[in-house]
C-alpha cells in the first residue's frame, strides 16, 4: 500500500466521474479515478442494448446562449471549451451510444485527467487513525485516500425474487437479433424503457409478445420524469391497444418452470378480481432493472441501503447517511429524487455533481459557494430572479431539486446559483441569516393527473395580482423563509414557450412579493 494520501478518489469514469475530475483537476487537487473498463464511459460500449440513446440530443434550437441551449442538451457535461458538447458529435435527435463512448474519450483526453484504466475495485474499507479509506482493485494495487467517491453508476441487475427466474434470459445479455425469436411466444417481465426497447425490437418477428408487472405503466410525457416509458419506446403499446397478438399484463409473476421446450408461467392479473393463469412461452425476458453494487465494501465502509436495497441512502451533500467521507456522483443520487426528477440521468446529474465538488470545496479547502452582491432593492432582486430562470440549464433541469438562493440580511443582498435544495439550509444559510429566498422551477402537484392535450385544461393559472398557485406546467417558484422557517410561496405564471418576462405578469408580482416578504429592507 501506498503511503500517499489522496485528496479523493474517484470510482468510476463514466459522465459523473469524468465531470467530478475535471473541476478536481481544475482546482489543482490530489485525485485518481478509477475504471475497470478500458475506455471511459464503458457502460455505454455494452448499453443500452439496441444501441439507441434515449437522452435529448438538439443542435438546433435558435439560440446563441450556451447557458440556454443545454436545456436542449442532454448529453453534453459541464466545461470550459465551448466546442466540447455532445451535440459536435451527432445531428441525431436520439443518438447512438457509440457517438458518447466517442464524445467522452475526448472529454477525458482533452483535460488530461488522472483516470487509470483496467482497475476494476474489488474493496474498500477504512482503517487507522487518519479514518482514511482503502481501496484495492483487481490487479492488487491498493490506494489512500481522505474522502472517496462513487461514480459507478446501477451496475448490477436488479433481479425480482420469483421462483423460476434463473430460467429468465436477462436483458444484459438476451439476444438483440429480431430473427432469432421469429415465430415464438415471449414474455417480457418489466414495464420501463429497456423492457418496451426489447418489445419494439421484436414485433416484427415474434408471434406474440406480453409484457407484464405489477405496477401501472408510466409514460414520461405525463409523468415528466424521463425514466418513465419514453414515446421513442412506445410503438408496442399501439400493437397492444390494435390487437395484434401483443398485450400489457398487470399483475405478478408467480412463477418460472421449465416445461420441454418453453415455460410455464404462473401469472396472476392484479386487474381481473386475483385471477391466476398457467401462460405458456418460448422466451422469458427479464428487463427489471439494475441496482447499485455494495459487495466491494467492508465493514466499517459499507453504505445503507434503500429502496429494495438499489440504491445508497444520501444526505442533502450526497454523502453516505452512515459513512462520512464517502460520497456519490451521478446516476446513484437519484435516490435523493426518485422517479420524480433528472438525478439519474447525465442532463441532471451533471449539475448535481458541480455541486458535490462545490460542497467538498466548502467544507474542506475553505472555498465559499460562488455568489454574487446585488443591491438591496426589490427591483434589482426581481431582475436578477427574471433573468436567471429565462436561461439557466440546471433549475430547469434539475426541477424541484436544485435551487437558485437569495440571502437579504441587513443592507447586503448574496446570489448564490445552482445549491441543491436540501442543501440550502443544512449546508449554505446560517440559522440566523434574516431573509432567505430559493428560487426553483416545479411542475404544479398534480401536474401527472392532467392530460396535457385535453383542450378543456386550462393551461394557465394565475389571479388577480399574477400569480399561479394552481400551474401545472413547469414555471418558477420563489419561497421566502425568515430564519429557517417557511414564511410565505410565490409562484410566476407559467408561459407556453416558458418565457417568464412579462412586466405585467411575471415582474411586477414578483417585485411586490420580494419587497412584502423581506418588509421594507428590500425597497
Amino acid at each position: 500500500m501506498t503511503d500517499r494520501i489522496l485528496d479523493c478518489l474517484v470510482i468510476g469514469a463514466g459522465p459523473a466521474g469524468l465531470q467530478l475530475g475535471r473541476l478536481l483537476h481544475e482546482q489543482g487537487r490530489d485525485y485518481l479515478i478509477l475504471e475497470e473498463g478500458s475506455v471511459p464511459g464503458s457502460f455505454f460500449t455494452v448499453y443500452p442494448r439496441h444501441r439507441r440513446l434515449i437522452s435529448i440530443n438538439k443542435p438546433h434550437t435558435g439560440s446563441r446562449d450556451p447557458e440556454f441551449n443545454l436545456r436542449m442538451d442532454w448529453n453534453s457535461l459541464l466545461s470550459p471549451d465551448p466546442e466540447l458538447l455532445f451535440t459536435r458529435y451527432s445531428e441525431r435527435y436520439f443518438p447512438d451510444a457509440d457517438d458518447m463512448v466517442r464524445y467522452l474519450a475526448d472529454f477525458a483526453d482533452r483535460f488530461a485527467l488522472h483516470v487509470r484504466y483496467g482497475s476494476r475495485v474489488t474493496e474498500v474499507g477504512r482503517e487507522g487513525e487518519d479514518a482514511c479509506f482503502t481501496v484495492g482493485d483487481e490487479r492488487g494495487q491498493r490506494y489512500r485516500a481522505r474522502r472517496v467517491v462513487v461514480a459507478t453508476g446501477v451496475s448490477r441487475p436488479y433481479v425480482p425474487e420469483i421462483p423460476g427466474i434463473e430460467h429468465a434470459e436477462q436483458y444484459a445479455t438476451v439476444s438483440v437479433r429480431p430473427g432469432d425469436f421469429t415465430d415464438q411466444r415471449v414474455l417480457i417481465i418489466g414495464k420501463g424503457n429497456s423492457a418496451l426497447e426489447t418489445a419494439d425490437n421484436l414485433v416484427e418477428t415474434a408471434a406474440v409478445i406480453h409484457v407484464a408487472g405489477p405496477h401501472s405503466l408510466r409514460l414520461a410525457w405525463q409523468s415528466h420524469f424521463v425514466g418513465h416509458l419514453r414515446a421513442v419506446n412506445n410503438n408496442f403499446l399501439d400493437t397492444y391497444q390494435l390487437k395484434s397478438q401483443n398485450a400489457v399484463l398487470d399483475g405478478t409473476v408467480q412463477r418460472i418452470e421449465r416445461q420441454g421446450d418453453g415455460y410455464l408461467v404462473r401469472f396472476s392479473f392484479s386487474r381481473a378480481d386475483e385471477v391466476v393463469k398457467e401462460l405458456r412461452y418460448d422466451r422469458v425476458i427479464a428487463c427489471t432493472g439494475f441496482r447499485f453494487d455494495a459487495s466491494v465494501f467492508a465493514d466499517g465502509a459499507r453504505p445503507r441501503l434503500v429502496i429494495n436495497d438499489r440504491f445508497p441512502e444520501l444526505t442533502s451533500a450526497y454523502e453516505s447517511v452512515n459513512v462520512p467521507g464517502l460520497h456519490f456522483a451521478g446516476t446513484l443520487t437519484q435516490q435523493r429524487d426518485f422517479k420524480v426528477s433528472t438525478s439519474g440521468f447525465i442532463h441532471g446529474f451533471r449539475y448535481g455533481t458541480r455541486a458535490l465538488h462545490r460542497i467538498l470545496e466548502q467544507r474542506h479547502h475553505d472555498r465559499p459557494w460562488p455568489s454574487r452582491e446585488l443591491p438591496v432593492k426589490a427591483g434589482d432582486l426581481a431582475e436578477a430572479v427574471v433573468e436567471r430562470v429565462n436561461r439557466t440549464s440546471a433549475l430547469w433541469q434539475q426541477f424541484g431539486v436544485m435551487a437558485d438562493v437569495l440571502v437579504v440580511d441587513g443592507g447586503s443582498a448574496r446570489y448564490y446559483e445552482e445549491v441543491p435544495v436540501g442543501y440550502v439550509h443544512e449546508g449554505l444559510v446560517e440559522p440566523g441569516d434574516a431573509d432567505v429566498f430559493t428560487v426553483t422551477l416545479e411542475y404544479g402537484p398534480d401536474h401527472d393527473k392532467v392530460d396535457p392535450f385535453d383542450i378543456s385544461v386550462r393551461r394557465v393559472a394565475q389571479d388577480a395580482v399574477g400569480t399561479a398557485h394552481d400551474a401545472a406546467y413547469l414555471h418558477p417558484v420563489v419561497r421566502h423563509y425568515r430564519r429557517g422557517v417557511l414564511r410565505a410561496t410565490h409562484h410566476l405564471a407559467e408561459n407556453l414557450e416558458n418565457e417568464w418576462s412579462s412586466a405585467d405578469v411575471h415582474v411586477a408580482p414578483l417585485r411586490a412579493f420580494l419587497a412584502g416578504a423581506a418588509r421594507a429592507s428590500v425597497d
